[in-house]
């Protein structure tokens, strides 16, 4: 389990409910890393900023990890973490790697318009 403040997704049916519960989806798929904490860090910060957004962490290495791995928008991924926005259950974007908060911000309010 990852080390952070945000909801935890640890098995399958997890994942489907985040998906299916939630209309607006970000998950950030990484480890307690130094790519993937600053992100963890601004999901955390963002949350409240972002109500209609379920902010959900998910390992990498553990099996479930495979629900963001297997996405074809992930497949030519390198970096960690990968962070993917999900609309409905669909992705809507997908990156890599390190982020910014006013990179994060910026996906935010072009894939959930307020």
């Amino acid at each position: 389990m990852l080390d952070t403040n945000l909801k935890h997704i640890t098995n399958d049916s997890e994942y489907q409910d985040a998906l299916a519960k939630n209309e607006n989806v970000m998950i950030c798929c990484g480890r307690m890393g130094p790519m993937c904490i600053p992100v963890y860090d601004v999901m955390e910060n963002l949350e409240g900023k972002y109500p209609k957004v379920a902010f959900r962490d998910l390992p990498f290495d553990e099996a479930v990890g495979m629900n963001i791995r297997r996405l074809p928008e992930c497949k030519s991924f390198t970096g960690l973490p990968f962070v993917v926005y999900f609309k409905n259950g669909k992705v809507v974007k997908a990156t890599s790697s390190i982020q910014t908060k006013p990179q994060v911000t910026t996906i935010l309010d072009e894939v959930f318009p307020k």
